[in-house]
Parts: structure tokens; sequence; C-alpha cells
């Protein structure tokens, strides 16, 4: 059997880009169990309420929920077990540094396969305040606007031009 190439999203968490401020982020690869992959595979999954941190200079995703397999026996999984991160040293130094000094913490944004592996998004992070996401959702509506605006404006002049 052939290979997989390229990535295949399988979850995003939009929610996070909505409450927290994204700064660096990494690709980690997850340990999973059979039942796991085949529920992911199926592109059922939730980062939602997903967070990880790094425990023992190792790194350890919580609060993701993958479904138990429909097709699984008694060997189906947890939906939400903390889920070990597979990083480099200096990738696992670097965001324990930044989560203890720095004031961050680290969510998934995304849940994918690249090249046939499961591989998560994750992203040092600071909260919003509410302020901020009143701003966020004002410029957002502002632009939409905008552009609706200039696309009228490009229609009218086209219309003046045929008369």
């Amino acid at each position: 059997m052939a290979r997989e190439k390229g990535r295949t999203l399988v979850a995003a968490n939009r929610k996070a880009r909505h409450d927290y401020l994204i700064g660096a982020t990494f690709e980690a690869g997850i340990v999973l169990s059979g039942t796991e992959v085949k529920s992911l595979r199926a592109g059922r999954a939730s980062l939602v309420d997903g967070w990880a941190n790094i425990t023992d200079g190792e790194a350890w995703l919580h609060g993701v929920h993958i479904p138990e397999y429909t097709q699984g026996t008694w060997t189906n999984h947890a939906p939400r077990r903390v889920r070990k991160l597979l990083l480099h040293r200096r990738e696992i130094e670097k965001l324990e540094r930044e989560t203890r000094e720095g004031g961050q913490t680290i969510v998934p944004l995304a849940l994918y396969f690249k090249d046939g592996y499961a591989k998560v998004e994750l992203a040092l992070a600071k909260g919003k305040k509410a302020y901020d996401k009143r701003q966020a959702i004002a410029k957002r509506d502002s632009d939409r606007e905008l552009a609706r605006a200039l696309g009228r404006r490009a229609k009218g002049h086209a219309a003046e031009r045929e008369r």
C-alpha cells in the first residue's frame, strides 16, 4: 500500500484564535492507540477544551476529545485521556521556560495527518481580555463592511459605464 502524502486536517481550534493572542507555533507528534487513530481517520475530534503542559521534561496534551471508535470493542480508548506529545528537547525546554516565566499557556490549534503520521500544531498563547475580544470583533465587522462598500461601488461604476 502506498504511503500517504500531504496534510489532511482532522480538527481545528478556531476558538483559540478568538480567546488567545497566538505567539510561536510548534508541530508535535502524538502517542495514540490504534482505535484513536481509526477515530481520527474518520474525522472525529475536538480541540476546544484542549491544552498542554510540561511535566518532568515531557509534554502532555490534556482535554482533547477523540470519541471512541464505533466499531471498537472492549479495547477502545478513553475519549479524554492524557496523551504524550513528541517534541525535541530544545522545544520542550523553550515551552517550559515560556509557560513558567512568560505567563503563557500552550494551546492546540490543529490536529492533522502529515505523511501518514498524526500531528498537532501547538501555540504559545496569552489570554485575551474581554475588551481585546470586542476590539477584534469590531475590526472584523468594519473590514467586512468596507469590503461590501467597495464591492458595491465597483459594481455601480461598471453599470454606469455600460449606459
